[in-house]
C-alpha cells in the first residue's frame, strides 16, 4: 500500500498542473454534462424562449444544491466501495429493498423513454446538419451506443465520454454569438422577472426536475466506483478511501469533490448560456420550442446558420453522451440492489443482469425512436416519472449517507445534511406539484 501510494503521488509531481486537474475530471463532469441532454436543452430553450430571462435565478439556486446531492453520492461510493443500490440493500432490508426496485424499475422505464427521445434528437441533429433522414441516424447512433458500452472497455469509454463533454461547449459559444442585454440578463439572475403563473410555475418544476433527475444519482456512484476498480488496489472490489490510509484518502477525497463542484458548474454555465442565448433570439421572436431540434431550426434565421448549426451539433454530442448513462444508471442501481455483479468494466460473461438491462432500455429506446414522431410526449411522461421519483430516491440517498456504521467518519456533516435535506424537500414538493400541474393540465 506504502509504495503505491508513494508511486502514485511521485506520478502527479512530475506532471503538470494542468494535466493533473484534467486528470482529477472524471465522474463528476461526465454526470455534469450528461444532464445537459437533449431533453434538459429543450426545457432550457423553452424558458428563455418563453419567458426571456425570467427563469435564470434558476442556474445560481440550482448548482449548491446539485454540487451537495453529487457529493454525497460521490462520498457513499468512495466510503463504501459500493453502488447506491448496493448500499440500499444493506441499509434497508428485504421489505425496503421491494420499495426501492419499484422505483428503480419505474426509473429504467422513464430512462428508456428519456433515451429514446435523446436519440430522435441525435437523429434531428443530424438531419439539420445536412447529413441524413433522422431516422436512419437515430438507430443507427442506438445501435451504435448499444455496441460501443457492451464491447468496449471501460477506459475506452471514460476517454470517449470526456470528449463528448467537449460539446456543450458550442452552447457557451452560441451565447457570445448572438445579441444579449446583459442589464436584463442581471435581472433574470436576481429572480427579479418571477412569476406565479401555472405555466411559469410548470416550468420550473422541469428545470429542477432536468437538473436533479435521479438517474444522475446512480450515475455518479456507478461511475466513481468503476473508476474505483480500475485502480486495482482491492483485487476486483473497489477500494474504499480507508484502504488508501490518510494521505491518499484526503487525496482523494478532495480530488473527488473538485471534480463534483468542476462538473456541476460546467452543467449549469451550459444552463445558463441556452437559456440567455434564446432568451435573446428566440425570446425576443415570441417563438415556441418543443424540442432542441427547434430551437436550432428557430436559432438559424434569428442568430444566423452558425449558430443553428452550432447548437444542433451541440446536442448531438450531448445526446451520444447521455444516452449509454441513461440506460446503465438505473440498470447499475437495480443490479447493485439485487447483489448481481454490474459495471461497464466488466463482460457481459460476468454481469450478465447488468446487461441485460441495459439492453433491454436500449432496444426498447431505440425502437420508440425510429416509430414514435412526437419526443415531448416520451419527455413529459418521463419528466413526471422523474418528477416523483426525484425526492424518494433523495430520502434514500440521505439515509444512507448519515448512517454511522456504513459511512463512518465520512458521514454528511452539518452542511452536505442541511443543502442534502434541503434539497430533498424541494424536490418533494416540486414532484406533488408537477404531477399536480400535469393531471390538471393546469
Amino acid at each position: 500500500m506504502t509504495a503505491t501510494t508513494s508511486s502514485t503521488s511521485t506520478d502527479e509531481v512530475r506532471r503538470s498542473p494542468v494535466r493533473r486537474f484534467l486528470d482529477v475530471l472524471g465522474p463528476g463532469l461526465v454526470t455534469g454534462a450528461s444532464d445537459d441532454d437533449p431533453s434538459g436543452v429543450a426545457t432550457y430553450a423553452q424558458a428563455g424562449a418563453t419567458f426571456g430571462n425570467g427563469m435564470l435565478w434558476t442556474a445560481p439556486v440550482t448548482l449548491p444544491l446539485m454540487i451537495a446531492v453529487q457529493e454525497i453520492c460521490d462520498r457513499t461510493a468512495l466510503a463504501t466501495g459500493k453502488s447506491l443500490g448496493a448500499l440500499a440493500r444493506v441499509k434497508f432490508g428485504t421489505k425496503a429493498t421491494a420499495v426501492t426496485a419499484v422505483l428503480l424499475v419505474a426509473l429504467i422505464g422513464a430512462n428508456t423513454l428519456n433515451l429514446a427521445a435523446d436519440l430522435m434528437a441525435i437523429g434531428q441533429g443530424m438531419q439539420l446538419l445536412h447529413a441524413g433522414p433522422a431516422p436512419l441516424w437515430a438507430a443507427l447512433a442506438g445501435v451504435g451506443i448499444a455496441l460501443t458500452v457492451t464491447l468496449g472497455s471501460f477506459g475506452s469509454i471514460e476517454r470517449v465520454f470526456k470528449w463528448l463533454c467537449m460539446a456543450l461547449l458550442a452552447y457557451v459559444v452560441v451565447l457570445f454569438a448572438v445579441k444579449v442585454d446583459w442589464a436584463d440578463v442581471a435581472h433574470g439572475l436576481t429572480a427579479q422577472q418571477l412569476e406565479l403563473k401555472p405555466a411559469y410555475l410548470s416550468l420550473v418544476v422541469a428545470v429542477l426536475g432536468t437538473s436533479i433527475s435521479p438517474y444522475l444519482f446512480f450515475w455518479q456512484s456507478a461511475h466513481r466506483i468503476e473508476e474505483l476498480r480500475a485502480e486495482d488496489l482491492a483485487g476486483d472490489a473497489a477500494p474504499a478511501l480507508h484502504h488508501r490510509g490518510p494521505q491518499g484518502a484526503r487525496r482523494k477525497l478532495r480530488n473527488a469533490r473538485i471534480d463534483v463542484v468542476v462538473g456541476m458548474a460546467f452543467s449549469v454555465v451550459v444552463m445558463f448560456a441556452i437559456m440567455a442565448a434564446t432568451a435573446a433570439t428566440l425570446g425576443a421572436e415570441g417563438k415556441t420550442i418543443t424540442s432542441a431540434a427547434d430551437a436550432a431550426r428557430a436559432l438559424e434565421p434569428i442568430a444566423g446558420s452558425a449558430s443553428g448549426y452550432l447548437f444542433a451539433a451541440g446536442f448531438v454530442g450531448s445526446g451520444m453522451l447521455a444516452v449509454p448513462v441513461l440506460a446503465a444508471s438505473g440498470s447499475a442501481g437495480l443490479a447493485g440492489l439485487l447483489g448481481k455483479p454490474w459495471g461497464l468494466d466488466r463482460s457481459p460473461r460476468r454481469a450478465p443482469a447488468f446487461y441485460a438491462l441495459l439492453l433491454v432500455g436500449m432496444v426498447g429506446g431505440t425502437i420508440l425512436s425510429v416509430v414514435e414522431s412526437n419526443p415531448i410526449q416520451l419527455l413529459v411522461l418521463s419528466a413526471v416519472v422523474n418528477g416523483i421519483a426525484a425526492g424518494p430516491f433523495l430520502v434514500v440517498v440521505m439515509l444512507i449517507s448519515r448512517d454511522r456504521q456504513l459511512m463512518g467518519r465520512y458521514r454528511n456533516g452539518r452542511l452536505a445534511a442541511t443543502l442534502g435535506w434541503t434539497t430533498t424537500a424541494i424536490m418533494l414538493v416540486a414532484g406533488v406539484v408537477g404531477l399536480w400541474l400535469t393531471v390538471t393540465g393546469s
